[in-house]
């Protein structure tokens, strides 16, 4: 007995502080998986022993939001939903009543009132009695309206998603972070709660609506499904959702779960709720659930595995990512052999060590993830040397959980950008080379400098055998690097980052200084002063670039590695010296507009991309448009001229 009510308190203690991790500190200490398991265990403990603790998870909804955001008490409180696993418990919650069954969406549930037909209030969940007012965020949010026809008090239940594909690409781009988010419901949560809109503006949230609380006046036909299309023609998306019977709810689970596999938006089960407004309401509520609704999770597809290794992934945070590797096993339809964990806290719940017997299965049926681990060998063998450039790694306590850093400033994993700039368009224009490969090769070693970038073919078997790459992708990328070695010195000088060196710039230095890159190493900032457009702050970032040995011998790594043709002197007539032009709108006697820019810059002109009092020429066929860009200039009393007048300027 003794025992039982110990193992109570931990796990009550245990899941609270995950639940905190996860809900306010948007952490993560164990998979969810683990949570459910062991509320599961919590819960037939307090069945079992006839005790329930004060602060248990099964009684308390969630914690007080703890922020700089306003708070604000909801008008009804939000209750969790009862869960199951099993169809035939959705089969007798249905009996003989009509349902409608909707994605069980994982993001950030939000309040949301409107008045006279403009949205008032958005508040989050929060502890499902308080929550935190969001509103001038909720305005940003990518799909929702903010004004409506309906013109009563309108207040409404949804969730604030971010799609995988929204996912991958923004945690890809923030550098605000201490390291990227684990999961689209993380980087929501951080996303909706910002102190400034302007970084929830660039987030892509979307909002889905799953319930309506209050619309005064209006015949909703006592149906929940009806309810639903109405908001619908307000102009909200809806979480999507059908119609069901005990006799239909098998095939729709089943349609759900094969939907899943290809849908954007990060799921962790359905909802279903009676459709019969009255008769759900007559039943009132539990302490925690209400009885008109019932949650679904997934039955997880688990599968017994090996462990192989730990690969530990460099970010350019200085965050060392722990990744499970193991025998291929085949899961919710797909062959994985890998799963992200996190932390090295999670290592330590899990006691992981390489060779134990380990289960898997697919979060949400989508992200590969360690359910338990049957041998339990313990954690050993953290890596003193970060593997992407060997400097020293520390272990970190960042809130909850436990994490591992490369302590070198110069970490090639740290300086991803200034990668992604080298192989990007402008610079040396390498195909097959996205932020997120280079992140990989970096954080395997295969590149520590740009020259690495050249000798990728010393890699060739373990590129190959990367998730997502093959024979195929390996080739064009060989082919796109082969290209790349037939470049401008220009582009070069461009791709090397230099503090403030656009190309325009690059073009400009290499033409004054005629294209002589020895000299172009050794230039003063009085000479790079003397150019037109090169002040003293870009003159110093040059010189205190090329101060520094390893940046010249990189560079002349580069050079033996790059075809640079001779530049041919340019002997046109420099009619455009001095002058700064603007090309806006589509052209007609020209392929594009960079063909209009290369004809100014060879004849001494600059293109630059917005109307200042510094624009002589702005080149816009449609003279008379309403663009920002020709009001501008006729605010200024710049020349707005078509390209015929261009082609006239020129002597064509």
């Amino acid at each position: 007995m003794e025992q039982k009510k110990q193992r109570m308190k931990e796990l009550v203690e245990l899941l609270n502080r995950a639940s905190k991790a996860y809900y306010q500190e948007a952490d993560e200490i164990m998979s969810n998986f683990e949570y459910d398991k062991l509320y599961d265990e919590l819960l037939q403990l307090e069945k079992e022993l006839g005790i329930t603790m004060a602060n248990s998870p099964t009684v308390n909804v969630g914690y007080e939001v703890l922020s700089e955001l306003p708070k604000e008490r909801h008008e009804k409180p939000m209750l969790s939903l009862d869960k199951t696993k099993e169809v035939s418990r959705l089969k007798e919650f249905l009996g003989n009543q009509k349902a409608l069954i909707s994605w069980k969406l994982d993001g950030l549930t939000i309040v949301l009132t409107y008045r006279d037909g403009e949205l008032q209030k958005a508040v989050t969940r929060g502890n499902g009695e308080v929550g935190e007012v969001i509103t001038n965020n909720a305005k940003t949010f990518k799909n929702l309206p903010l004004k409506i026809a309906y013109q009563g008090e309108l207040i409404l239940r949804g969730e604030a998603v971010i799609g995988y594909t929204d996912f991958e690409k923004i945690n890809a781009e923030i550098e605000d972070v201490d390291a990227k988010y684990k999961n689209p419901r993380n980087l929501c949560s951080g996303s909706v709660r910002q102190l400034n809109n302007e970084i929830t503006a660039k987030r892509n949230v979307q909002f889905f609506a799953f319930s309506l609380v209050k619309a005064e006046d209006v015949d909703f036909h006592n149906s929940r499904i009806y309810q639903m299309k109405w908001l619908k023609k307000q102009g909200f998306e809806v979480v999507e959702g059908y119609e069901v019977t005990a006799d239909t709810i098998e095939e729709k689970v089943s349609f759900f779960a094969e939907k899943i596999v290809t849908n954007d938006f990060p799921s962790d089960g359905l909802v279903l709720v009676y459709d019969d407004i009255s008769y759900g309401q007559s039943l009132g509520m539990t302490s925690k659930f209400p009885r008109d609704s019932f949650a679904f999770k997934w039955a997880d597809e688990i599968r017994e595995t090996k462990l192989l290794e730990i690969e530990w992934s460099p970010s350019r945070t200085g965050l060392i990512n722990p990744v499970a590797i193991f025998e291929p096993v085949e899961l919710e339809g797909t062959t994985v052999s890998r799963a992200s964990v996190h932390n090295i806290s999670i290592m330590e719940e899990l006691e992981l060590g390489i060779g134990d017997t380990i289960e898997v299965y697919k979060a949400n049926m989508i992200i590969p993830q360690i359910a338990s681990n049957l041998t339990r060998s313990g954690v050993k063998d953290i890596p003193n040397e970060c593997p992407a450039c060997h400097g020293q790694t520390e272990i970190r306590q960042e809130g909850n959980a436990k994490a591992l850093y490369c302590m070198n400033e110069d970490c090639s994993a740290k300086h991803l950008k200034s990668f992604a700039l080298f192989v990007s368009r402008d610079a040396l224009n390498i195909d097959g080379l996205s932020e997120a490969t280079l992140e990989k090769f970096i954080a395997k070693g295969f590149i520590k400098t740009f020259s690495d970038i050249f000798h990728l073919d010393r890699f060739e078997n373990q590129i190959k055998q990367m998730e997502g790459f093959g024979e195929k992708s390996y080739v064009n990328l060989q082919n796109s690097i082969e290209k790349a070695r037939t470049t401008t010195l220009p582009r070069l000088i461009y791709a090397l980052g230099i503090s403030g060196i656009g190309l325009a710039n690059a073009k400009v230095i290499c033409k004054e200084f005629h294209y002589d890159i020895e000299r172009m190493m050794a230039l003063s900032e009085e000479e790079l002063s003397s150019i037109s457009g090169i002040g003293p702050v870009l003159a110093g970032a040059y010189v205190e670039y090329f101060s520094k040995d390893k940046h010249t011998e990189e560079l002349k790594k580069l050079l033996d590695e790059l075809t640079i043709p001779e530049e041919e002197i340019n002997t046109e007539e420099q009619i455009f010296e001095n002058k700064v032009f603007v090309i806006t709108g589509s052209v007609e006697h020209f392929a594009n507009r960079n063909e209009v820019k290369a004809v100014i810059e060879v004849k001494g002109g600059k293109v630059t991309g917005s109307v200042t009092n510094k624009t002589d020429y702005l080149i816009n066929n449609d003279v008379n448009s309403t663009s920002s860009k020709n009001k501008k200039a006729k605010e200024l009393g710049i020349p707005i001229i078509t390209e015929e007048e261009f082609l006239n300027m020129i002597g064509q």
